[in-house]
């Protein structure tokens, strides 16, 4: 099993790539936008920023969910990494805000017969570097984040993809205020409402889960029948009941009490426990945290 400190220098190395990658990106796009008058790409560095603020966060809270549990922290810190999940989701759902009321007021402004500015064709080829970029951060981040179960570096991840799903809806807009003309420069400002609706589908769905879990949320039912399932596997377990479940983090919490023979020993009922948490450690990984309870067959007694 890998070792928290092993962890935690992935979770640091890979954040702190996407963080000089954003810095970079956000400061080109705002330069390039406004240089090369285009809404979209402007509100691309906007969204590139956000990215930087979300780097570190999980920085900050990563680093203290890597913490042991401790006098004042029973089951571990592992919570602080799903606040800063939930905390990357709000800042989504910012970014999307103020792209979606800057694309409205630009969309306003050409109807009413303002006339909005061409875009350059530097902002094109700056929407397509943001692109390759964005999803190569994306594809690396994803990859630690699933080997490492980190909730918060999987939704930095996401941030990442929408960062360049938002440069590809600025390319759309871009190339066509280009390319066809006057008449449909337009199209800048709607590309960033399309961009806006995307990222808010994913800070919800993000954010959700987030909520779900720090509501103290229990498992799914299939997670839970697979651990009344393993459990009951045990010979010498003759029921399970009263299951409560929940997450901490990358860790599983399970509190159960299984019902034994009364006339079996108290190394034998223990070597029954020691052996259905084997079972679930091997599914639930080994950062579980599992609580037997022994209770006599009323039957029997």
């Amino acid at each position: 099993m890998e070792s928290s400190d092993a962890r935690e220098q992935k979770i640091i190395r890979v954040t702190l790539i996407g963080a000089v990658a954003n810095c970079l990106l956000t400061l080109c796009k705002v330069a390039v936008g406004i240089i090369g008058n285009s809404a979209a790409m402007i509100a691309d560095g906007i969204h590139s920023l956000s990215d930087l603020i979300s780097d570190f966060v999980v920085l900050i809270f990563v680093k203290i969910s890597s913490k042991e549990q401790d006098k004042e922290h029973d089951y571990g810190h592992g919570k602080f990494e799903v606040l800063a999940t939930l905390i990357v989701s709000m800042l989504l759902i910012f970014v999307g805000v103020k792209l979606l009321t800057s694309g409205i007021n630009s969309i306003l402004c050409f109807i009413n017969g303002e006339e909005l500015k061409q875009p350059s064709i530097i902002a094109f080829y700056m929407a397509l570097i943001s692109i390759a970029t964005k999803e190569i951060l994306y594809q690396i981040t994803a990859r630690v984040g699933r080997k490492v179960e980190s909730q918060a570096v999987i939704a930095n991840a996401w941030h990442h993809r929408t960062d360049a799903i938002s440069s590809i809806g600025s390319l759309l807009g871009i190339a066509g205020a280009i390319f066809l003309g006057e008449r449909c420069v337009v199209l800048d400002p709607i590309a960033s409402c399309i961009i806006s609706l995307f990222i808010f589908f994913i800070a919800i769905k993000m954010g959700g889960e987030s909520i779900k879990e720090l509501m103290e949320v229990s498992l799914s039912d299939e997670e839970e029948k697979k651990i009344t399932s393993l459990i009951e596997s045990v010979d010498g377990i003759k029921d399970v009941h009263n299951l409560k479940t929940r997450r901490n983090g990358r860790s599983v919490i399970i509190d159960v009490h299984i019902v034994v023979d009364p006339h079996i020993t108290v190394i034998e009922a223990h070597e029954m426990t020691v052996e259905a948490e084997k079972s679930l450690l091997e599914h639930f990984g080994h950062n579980s945290q599992i609580f037997i309870h022994i209770e006599p067959e009323e039957n029997a007694l």
